[in-house]
């Protein structure tokens, strides 16, 4: 079998990038030469490396830009460092298709400089490029915003087919994108379930409280943790409740400032903020964990995104609390309690419920596990991917 394909992603490295590296591996597996073209950083510094079957390059970036000009610097730099690297990629390993996943919308641009010798672009539609922008940045007007716009309708046009994450993106690509119905392929980030064990948990790391409430994702100004904040303030403070510990896990560019407003409101006793940390720490807070939340806040982004850190608390079969948006919901079903938009008092109180109820606690973490078992784990969700790409080369006849 004879099938080549080159994925390049633009914000992460591989393998830190988990839905990349899934479908990287995945294919290799299965028999496809597999190259990955990425940016380095998260402690992925090296120019190539051949893991797992796969073959991966990377390439630096510049700072993240901020205004007009800063994208436009940051974007040239990237699509630059992603065409030189294709070239040689063609060279050593060749390929059929280029996989582009984004953010941002721009790497069809790549991919049409190969049009000459018959590859093809698959679009991997990772996240809702003009929605974010607005939730970055509060606006949808004015250029930048336009030119979001721009790409996206561009990257659907110049797609063979499209891989997108759940039913509301599939949405967007036939309606907005323009995408056949037939073109547009479901494939959902399902976790592996050989990365999260459930393990016994670590009573020492709630500094002597009854109960652990667990928080796992980027920890970024789109990712809601502000609400955490208030409503560990509002139990503590104003439920007089001291018996509760929050862990919060993982890095990002928010961190120091949410550690100074933790600080700041009095919670340094109460919440820690671990920064990033190995999948082993990572496993020991979740799995002692006894409650998990989700923060993000209802907004156009987060309301049509499947967020990786609901499936990861579900199959470690853990009770969830998350603002009601579409498509946690969908994910999570009985598996969580849903708060009001953006109120950190109702998301409080729903933590205070189940910690005060145990067996809804047991019924809520083994509906969640039970569901990533059996329809969600990525040993089900790679399916898509397979048989995807399995249909577009037999189309080819390789």
């Amino acid at each position: 079998m004879d099938r080549r394909i080159l994925i390049i992603v633009e914000n992460l490295p591989v393998p830190f990038d988990t839905r990349v590296w899934q479908e990287a591996t995945t294919l290799a597996a299965n028999g496809y030469t597999v190259s990955v073209i990425c940016p380095t950083g998260k402690g992925f510094d090296k120019e190539y490396e051949y893991l797992q079957g796969v073959h991966i390059y990377r390439h630096k970036l510049p700072k993240e830009g901020n205004g007009a000009l800063g994208y436009v610097r940051e974007y040239f730099s990237a699509l630059w460092a992603e065409y030189t690297l294709a070239k040689r990629v063609w060279k050593k390993h060749g390929f059929h298709c280029i996989h582009g996943c984004n953010p941002p919308d721009d790497i069809w641009m790549v991919a049409r400089m190969f049009k000459g010798k018959g590859v093809e672009y698959i679009f991997d539609h990772h996240d809702i490029c003009p929605e974010l922008f607005e939730a970055k940045f509060g606006y949808t007007k004015g250029l930048l915003y336009k030119s979001q716009l721009w790409l996206e309708r561009q990257t659907y046009r110049h797609s063979k087919f499209a891989f997108v994450t759940n039913e509301s993106y599939r949405k967007i690509a036939i309606e907005r994108g323009g995408m056949r119905p037939e073109d547009v392929i479901v494939l959902r980030s399902g976790p592996k379930l050989e990365r999260l064990r459930i393990v016994l948990a670590k009573p020492e790391i709630k500094r002597g409280r009854k109960y652990m409430v667990g928080y796992l994702g980027v920890i970024g100004q789109q990712e809601g943790i502000e609400y955490l904040l208030e409503a560990a303030r509002y139990i503590k403070e104003d439920l007089k409740r001291d018996d509760i510990f929050w862990g919060i896990v993982g890095g990002g560019p928010h961190l120091d400032q949410l550690r100074k407003q933790a600080t700041k409101m009095e919670l340094d006793d109460i919440v820690e903020f671990t920064g990033r940390v190995p999948d082993a720490q990572l496993l020991d807070y979740l799995n002692t964990a006894d409650v998990c939340v989700n923060s993000d806040e209802y907004n156009a982004m987060n309301d049509k995104s499947t967020m990786n850190k609901i499936l990861e608390y579900m199959a470690l079969g853990k009770p969830i609390v998350q603002f009601d948006l579409t498509e946690g919901r969908y994910s999570a079903q009985e598996g969580s309690l849903y708060a009001k938009h953006n109120d950190a008092k109702d998301m409080a109180e729903k933590i205070v419920y189940l910690l005060d109820h145990p067996e809804e606690r047991k019924r809520m973490g083994k509906f969640g596990r039970n569901r990533v078992v059996n329809e969600l784990s990525w040993e089900h969700t790679s399916k898509a991917l397979l048989e995807g790409y399995d249909k577009y080369f037999k189309n080819r006849g390789l």
